[in-house]
């Protein structure tokens, strides 16, 4: 079994060392869902909710969030991100708002943190916008789609 980089001899969390590391182009995509009543999306998809724009709102808390993510997530390092971009689309057929990102750097550590930090954000965003409306909604099914670059090569999470 690999050892883990985050664990020092100590047996203690650790930052990883990044320094002897190639820079490599990073790339990383996240997805995630918000279910919630059919009512709820209406009101979503007619600008009904008063809070106000909720798909707009979400995005920006996505990107302002995958920028912050390593004062959020205690190992991460800070990252100079070269791309952060946010979609939320509404699954009418599935009765939720489904949250994507893609992030992108040049570097020596890889940006699936920041991916996943992104479309987390962005779905609390339609929770706390949406909650007047529908406390039962149900966050779920965050997970990396895919990553490129650095020493373990590309991951494609298989349909």
């Amino acid at each position: 079994m690999r050892k883990l980089s985050h664990i020092n001899n100590k047996n203690q969390a650790q930052m990883v060392d990044v320094t002897v590391k190639a820079t490599t182009s990073r790339r990383a995509k996240a997805h995630g869902r918000v279910m919630m009543k059919k009512a709820t999306l209406d009101l979503i998809e007619m600008g009904q909710m008063t809070k106000g724009n909720v798909l707009g709102t979400a995005k920006i808390a996505g990107i302002m969030a995958a920028k912050k993510t390593s004062e959020m997530i205690p190992l991460c390092h800070p990252l100079e991100l070269t791309a952060i971009d946010v979609n939320l689309e509404i699954d009418h057929k599935n009765s939720c708002v489904i949250i994507e990102s893609e992030v992108k750097s040049i570097g020596k550590t890889g940006v699936e943190m920041e991916a996943l930090t992104a479309v987390s954000a962005a779905a609390l965003t339609v929770y706390d916008m949406c909650k007047a409306a529908d406390k039962a909604m149900v966050i779920g099914e965050i997970m990396l789609m895919e990553k490129t670059g650095g020493k373990s090569g590309t991951f494609i999470r298989k349909q």
